[in-house]
C-alpha cells in the first residue's frame, strides 16, 4: 500500500497542548465550542496513524451523540486511511490499529468493555458519565499487548461544567483533590473556550453572542466553563460561603457548636448497601430552626459507591456513637427512615436489625414532590438572610452532594435519581416529619434594596413588616 496522509488544519494553541499531553489522565474543555470534539478524533487518528496495533475505545453517553459527534466526521477524515465496521462500530488501519467507538447511556453499559484492554480510552462529555462508569473504564485501560513500541496506556476526557460526572470530573481535574493512591502528577486539565477556537469564531459569530446572552449562572457555565456554577441545580438556594460560618447570615454551612440541652435530637436515614447509606443528625432549636450536626455517609472512596456494610453492622456502630458521642448520649433520640426499611419479604427487614440495637425509627412520609418542596422551604432566606436549615461544616457528604444534584429531564419537579441523591432523601424524610408553611425566599440584593424588610407570609395573606427573622410556625411535631 502506499503512502497515506491524514490532513488536518493547524489547531489552536490549546488543541496543540491537548495533543503534546502525556499524562495518564488528559482533561481538556470546560466551556462550549473549544473545539473538544474536534481535537479528541483528531488526537485518536493521529494516534492509529503513528501506533502499529494500537487499540483505542472513544464513548460518547448516547448513540445519536456518537454517531453525530464523531462517526460521520471520522467517515470523512478517515477516506481511504481506515476501514469502517458499521456493525462493530470500528475504524481499522492498515498497520493493525482499531478505533472502536461506543456509547454508555445507562449505567450498566460499561459493563460491556469489561474485560477488554484498551491502551487508550476517550471519554468525550466527561461530565456525563457517573464515577462508577469512569472507574470500570479506567479497569479497561490497559496494554493490548498489540503494540511493537512501548507506549504507556491513557485516557483522554473532554467535557463542560454540569451534568450527573460534574462533581468526580470538579475534584480530580479542577480542584485536583486527591484521594490516597491518586497521584496529581497523573492529571493534567487544559481550559479551554470559545475564544480559543479562532477558526470556529470565525465561521459561526453569532455562537458567541448566543452563549453571551445566556442567563448568568448557564452563560458562566457554558462561555466561561465556571464550574461553581451549576446550572439546573435542584437545590440552588444552597448556600456554602465560610465567610459567614460565624454568623450564620446569608449561609447554609457553619462553624460546629454543642446543641443545647433543651434542644430536641432526632436522626434521619436512608439505608443502601450496594449505594450508599446515609445518616444524618439533627438539633432543633426553640424557633423550630433545624441544624444538621453529624451524619455517617457510607461511600467508598468512590462516590455513589456503597460500603456494604450489612444493617446488623450498621446499627452496632450507631448504638456505640449516640453512647459515646457527647452531643448524643443520654439524649432522648427520634428517628425518621425511609419506609422501604421494614421490607420483611427477603428475611429480617432492616427496621427490626435496627430496633435490635435499640436504635428505633418511624416511617417517614415519602412524597418526593411535597417532600423537596418542604425542603426548599427550609433553605430559603428569609427578608434578613437566615434560613431555616443550617448544616455544621463537618457534614462533608451533605456538602458535597446536595449542590450536585439536578432536575429529572422528564419530571419537572422532581430529582433525577440517577445523582447521588441518598443525603437528599434523608434530609427530605427529615423536613416532611417537621413541616413548615411556605415562604418567600429572599435575595440578599432586594433585601439591602428594601429598608422595610417585608416579609410575606403567604398562607394567611398577608403582608407583615419585620425587623428579625420571623418565627416559622410549626404545623406538626412528632412528639
Amino acid at each position: 500500500m502506499g503512502r497515506v496522509e491524514l490532513n488536518i488544519p493547524p489547531p489552536n494553541p490549546k488543541q496543540r497542548e491537548f495533543f503534546l499531553a502525556r499524562a495518564r489522565y488528559i482533561a481538556y474543555g470546560g466551556a462550549r465550542a473549544g473545539g473538544k470534539s474536534w481535537a479528541m478524533r483528531t488526537k485518536f487518528a493521529l494516534l492509529c496513524m503513528r501506533y502499529a496495533g494500537i487499540q483505542i475505545l472513544l464513548l460518547r453517553r448516547t448513540l445519536p451523540e456518537l454517531t453525530e459527534n464523531h462517526v460521520n466526521p471520522l467517515l470523512i477524515l478517515l477516506r481511504g486511511i481506515a476501514r469502517y465496521n458499521k456493525q462493530e462500530k470500528v475504524f481499522s488501519f492498515p498497520n493493525g490499529a482499531r478505533l472502536k467507538l461506543g456509547y454508555c447511556a445507562n449505567e450498566a453499559d460499561v459493563l460491556q468493555y469489561q474485560g477488554q484492554a484498551y491502551d487508550v480510552i476517550g471519554m468525550e462529555e466527561a461530565t456525563m458519565f457517573t464515577e462508577f462508569q469512569y472507574n470500570c473504564l479506567r479497569e479497561s485501560n490497559r496494554s493490548s499487548g498489540l503494540m511493537k513500541e512501548s507506549f504507556s496506556p491513557r485516557m483522554y476526557l473532554t467535557m463542560n461544567p454540569g451534568g450527573v460526572g460534574h462533581h468526580w470530573v470538579k475534584r480530580l481535574f479542577v480542584d485536583r483533590l486527591y484521594k490516597d493512591k491518586e497521584r496529581p502528577e497523573d492529571y493534567i486539565f487544559i481550559p479551554a473556550k470559545v475564544y480559543d477556537n479562532t477558526a470556529f469564531m470565525e465561521r459561526d459569530p453569532d455562537y458567541v453572542a448566543q452563549l453571551e446572552s445566556l442567563p448568568e449562572k448557564r452563560r458562566k457555565m457554558m462561555l466561561l466553563g465556571d464550574w461553581s456554577s451549576v446550572e439546573g441545580a435542584f437545590f440552588e438556594e444552597f448556600v456554602n460561603d465560610p465567610s459567614h460560618y460565624e454568623d450564620r447570615q446569608w449561609t447554609h454551612v457553619i462553624a460546629p457548636f454543642e446543641p443545647k440541652a433543651n434542644w430536641k435530637i432526632y436522626r434521619s436515614f436512608d439505608f443502601g448497601y450496594n449505594k450508599p447509606f446515609s445518616m444524618g443528625y439533627w438539633a432543633v432549636d426553640e424557633e423550630g430552626v433545624i441544624y444538621r450536626i453529624l451524619e455517617w455517609y457510607g461511600c467508598t472512596e468512590t462516590d455513589n459507591e456503597g460500603l456494604r456494610i450489612p444493617p446488623n453492622k450498621i446499627f452496632e456502630e450507631v448504638a456505640r456513637l449516640e453512647r459515646e458521642h457527647p452531643w448524643l448520649k443520654g439524649r432522648r433520640i427520634q428517628g425518621i427512615a425511609d419506609p422501604s426499611i421494614w421490607d420483611a419479604s427477603r428475611g429480617e427487614s432492616v427496621a427490626e436489625s435496627a430496633s435490635k440495637h435499640g436504635i428505633h425509627f418511624t416511617p417517614g412520609d415519602n412524597e418526593r414532590i411535597a417532600g423537596w418542596m418542604q425542603v426548599h422551604y427550609r433553605l430559603a432566606f428569609d427578608e434578613n438572610g437566615f434560613p431555616m436549615m443550617y448544616v455544621f461544616e463537618n457534614c462533608k457528604a451533605f456538602i458535597r452532594t446536595i449542590p450536585a444534584l439536578q432536575y429529572d429531564d422528564h419530571k419537572v419537579e422532581d430529582l433525577d435519581t440517577d445523582g447521588e441523591d441518598h443525603v437528599a432523601d434523608e434530609v427530605r424524610y427529615f423536613c416532611m416529619s417537621r413541616p413548615i408553611k411556605p415562604r418567600i425566599p429572599a435575595k440578599r440584593d432586594e433585601y439591602y434594596k428594601n429598608p422595610l424588610n417585608v416579609y410575606l407570609d403567604i398562607s394567611k395573606g398577608d403582608l407583615t413588616t419585620r425587623t428579625a427573622r420571623p418565627r416559622m410556625e410549626i404545623i406538626s411535631e412528632e412528639e
